[in-house]
Formats: C-alpha cells, structure tokens, sequence
C-alpha cells in the first residue's frame, strides 16, 4: 500500500528529505524540480512507513487505500513519473547550507511576508544568533496563500501551520503595515540591519494589449476580491451575464473558472470573504469560457488542478464545445483552444469578446493568429496571462524580466541586499518552490558575512521608534495573531474556517486590543499565553 502524493503538493520537498529510502522525487538538487508540476512517489520503492505525511505542510499525502474517488488518477500520475526513471541513490542528498564562522549577533529585514519572505526567515533562523524582522505592507502576512489561493482548496492553505511553526521561532518578529518606500527606506533598513533581503513577489498582472481591453477586468484582482485582500475588497463585477470569458489557462485561470461557475451554496463554508459570496449568490453567470491560445498539450493549467477540475461533479466540463464530464447541476465550464483575444467588445460595459483561431508551429512553441474570427458573448472578461514584478525603490530593475537582477540573490551593485522569490527569479513554480529559492539566496548572505563584505549598519535609531516617531504603530507578531484570532473565531460562529476582515484600519483595531493570544513556546513546547 505505497503513499500517494495527490493534487494539494505544494512541492517544497519536505517530504523527499523525510522519505529513508528516497522514493520521493524530484529532489531540489534535481535538474526538472524547477519544472516539475509536483513531486511523486515510487510506489515501487516507497515502504509505506507514512515519514513523509507528517513531513508534508499541506497533508497532501495518503496510502492509496485512502485516496478519495476524485483521488484516484494520482495512483498512475505518481507511477508514470518514476517509469524508466534511473535508479536514485539510496539516500536523498541533503544540500548543506553554508554555516556561520562566529556567533556575533546578526540582524536581518525581510521585506515580504509571503512564502518567499517566511521561507529565507526559516533559512536564516538556523543559524546560531541571528535574528529576523519581516516587513509586509498589509497588517496581515502570507502572502498569496492568504490572497491568492482559490478558499475552496483549504488544503493548499493547510501550509500556514507551517508558517506558524516559523514564527514560533526564537528571533522572529513581525513589522505588518508598514510600507518600504514610503514609510521606510531602503537606505534607513540598511543603517538598521547587517542585511536587506526582499521578497516582494510579482503582484502585477501582465496585459493583453488588443483594443478594448480597458472594459476587461483583471484575474489577479478578481482573485484578491473573492479572497478579501484590503487593496480589492470594495471592488465591483458586472455578473448579470449567463457567460463570462478567462483569456488565459494557467492555474489562475481555472480557479476564477471554478469560482464564477460555483453554486454559491458550496462555497457558503469556505473563506471566501463575504462580499463576494453575497455577489456570487446574485450571479447569473451559468458558463465560463477558458480561452487559450495554444493546444491542448500546451495549456499553462497543472495536470494536479486539471484532475481536480474534471473531479467535480457539480459541473459539466468542455473541451471546445464537446462534453468531456457530464455535471449534475446547470452550470458549465468550456475549455477552448487554439484562440487568440483580438477585442474586447462594448461600450460602458463588456457585451463580448473577438477572439481569432491559431494555429502551431511545428514544435509547438509559437500560435499564428489566422482570419478566422469568432465571437464569443459574455458580460465579464478577465485576463489571466500572468503575473509581473514591480520596480522596487532604491533597487536597480530588469524592465524586460521585470525582476530585480541579482547573482543568485544577491542584488547587482548594492552590498547587503538581497532577493528572493519572485521578484528574483520571475513568476515561475508553486508555493514550495521558494525553499530552494530562499535557501540559496540565504547562502548568499552567510557567504558575504564570513568574508567580511556586508557593509556595517550605524543603528543609531531602532526601526520601532523611527516608525513611532513618524506616527506609524506596526502590527507585531502578537497582533497578527488577535486578527487570526478574531477571524477564526468570527467563522466557528457560522461554521466556516474563518470571516476575514477586509478593512485595515479595523484589522489595526483587532491587533492593539489587549488580550490573551496562544503561542506555541519552543523550548518547552508547552503552549503559553501572553499578549
């Protein structure tokens, strides 16, 4: 009965290095894990000892007796992985990290507190006497796994009980709601801390660039107002239209398709922030059209989120037209290949879209736009084709990878300043690809620091009274914890995981209220109360 990873991976690897006899792949020291959709079990190899369940940050890992019915097609996607696979060593090897040559204490800023930002926190938490700010411009931390992930995979966010075992940490402190650039500068942290690292990630979407666009909303939007994130919350969507259009079908893409498509009911006990289920239950979008410009073999869609997709049996799914799963109820997902958006129709409102039919080179790496043109109704149409990096001040920037350039995390021509995630390498990976990424970046530093070339900060003034000092009161780790507190509390009442606050300044209010928030206290692993 070999254990079986299924659709929630994450693909930050804990599990490989946990598995004794190195059944889990690929490993992080592997050529395709930066390609790989997932890691996968050898069912041949694996001796079912379950090492690898506890190791997993998002449970996404079961014997196969267990798998439920929608499951079941990750029993042949792990066993196809390791076919005609070389045989791997016995042992996975374990990349060391480069270790500190004295114990002098060491004061690092991460500026992000999404996965990349709290990933190189662990990282640098393991060294002896170093101790971690991380600075996020919202009173709330984690990133895209707080605003980014679809609220009917709670699996996925299953990944926060790891997070909070890295706040737990001895070292680690919160700076939430507070802006670099604007509240703070580059050069102000760097006065104040032996390193700058940022994690900013990639929180721009990419543009279509065909007339009309401006009536087209964005997926990376509509995803943050389902999900409640404070920038999105007031926003607004036309839905009175029976079909909306996705151009783009990558993961993104898929989720908006599965919420639009969504009774409302099965969405009534997720997290999904209130707004948004009260205009989803007045919604009369009954088919969403997923518009992609390649073929099938092309699509940017994960097969772990297309198994998961084809697994619902609320709803009839598509491939150009043609029913591939029957669904039970009235609503209906199309899948279509091999279009290009041309234009977005309208006037003061989307009434369509034209979009071109393609057709593929030879290796099917480029999509020729034909004259064959069709035209699709729909009073919604939300681009998703990517994600693209900002400018970050004071930091040099590669406009045409939209990342800031950096030698393996090391930021060109500034000494002491670093970057990881996104922002580093591109929008590119899952949720767990940022452990490899950070680690490296991490080495990065500890390289500089035993060799003497991280510049040496004047802290003249904490970073806590030079922000109180210009009137900002940052939310710490204590306060963060009364607004999950309060949210997680908000939601048992109504028999869901949590009712998310939406609004900063109340989100302040939550965090400055005096009261008893449990932390875990690592050295006794007793659980404390304090405020």
């Amino acid at each position: 009965m070999p254990h079986v990873v299924t659709q929630a991976c994450c693909a930050d690897a804990s599990c490989a290095f946990a598995c004794p006899v190195n059944a889990i792949h690929p490993t992080p020291d592997e050529p395709d894990f930066a390609t790989a959709e997932m890691v996968y079990i050898d069912p041949d190899s694996c001796v079912d000892c379950g090492a690898c369940v506890g190791a997993c940050p998002v449970r996404a890992i079961k014997p196969d007796h267990r798998l439920g019915e929608h499951e079941l097609p990750f029993v042949e996607i792990n066993a196809m992985f390791h076919r005609d696979r070389p045989a791997p060593p016995i042992q996975a090897p374990v990349t060391p990290v480069v270790a500190r040559r004295d114990t002098t204490p060491v004061r690092v800023v991460v500026v992000g507190a999404g996965p990349a930002g709290l990933y190189a926190a662990d990282e640098l938490l393991k060294r002896p006497g170093v101790a971690v700010t991380v600075i996020d411009r919202l009173p709330t931390p984690y990133g895209l796994v707080r605003a980014g992930v679809a609220p009917d995979h709670p699996e996925t966010r299953a990944i926060d009980r790891l997070f909070r075992q890295i706040e737990d940490q001895d070292g680690f402190s919160y700076c939430l709601g507070v802006q670099v650039g604007a509240d703070v500068t580059h050069a102000e942290l760097a006065d104040r801390f032996d390193g700058v690292l940022y994690a900013t990630g990639a929180p721009h979407d990419r543009r279509l660039e065909i007339a009309g666009e401006q009536l087209s909303g964005s997926a990376t939007d509509f995803v943050a107002w389902y999900n409640g994130h404070p920038d999105r919350a007031a926003d607004t969507y036309d839905l009175t239209h029976e079909r909306a259009v996705v151009v783009g079908n990558g993961n993104v893409a898929l989720d908006v398709a599965r919420i639009l498509a969504s009774d409302p009911e099965r969405l009534a006990y997720t997290d999904v922030a209130d707004h948004a289920l009260a205009a989803l239950r007045d919604s009369a979008v009954r088919e969403v059209v997923v518009i992609g410009r390649r073929g099938r073999d092309q699509a940017a869609f994960t097969e772990p989120e297309l198994v998961g997709l084809m697994g619902r049996d609320d709803l009839e799914i598509a491939v150009d037209g043609d029913v591939v799963s029957p669904g039970t109820g009235t609503r209906r997902i199309d899948l279509r290949f091999l279009r290009a958006p041309v234009e977005v129709l309208g006037d003061d409102r989307v009434r369509g879209i034209r979009v071109a039919r393609t057709e593929l080179s030879d290796d099917g790496a480029l999509a020729r736009v034909t004259d064959d043109v069709e035209t699709i109704e729909a009073g919604l149409v939300l681009r998703s084709i990517g994600y693209r990096g900002r400018p970050i001040a004071d930091l040099p920037f590669d406009e045409v990878r939209a990342v800031v350039p950096s030698d393996r995390g090391r930021v060109h021509g500034l000494r002491g300043t670093y970057v990881a995630g996104w922002i580093k390498r591109g929008p590119t990976g899952f949720i767990g690809t940022n452990k490899s990424d950070a680690a490296e970046t991490v080495d990065r530093l500890f390289e500089d620091l035993n060799t003497g070339r991280l510049p040496t900060p004047t802290r003249d003034q904490g970073l806590d009274d030079l922000l109180r000092a210009r009137g900002i009161d940052p939310v710490d780790l204590a306060g963060w914890r009364r607004i999950n507190h309060r949210e997680r509390r908000d939601g048992l009442a109504t028999g869901r995981p949590r009712v998310r606050l939406t609004d900063p300044t109340r989100m302040r209010a939550v965090a400055a209220v005096s009261a008893p928030v449990r932390r875990r206290d690592r050295r006794s692993r007793r659980v404390a109360w304090g405020a």
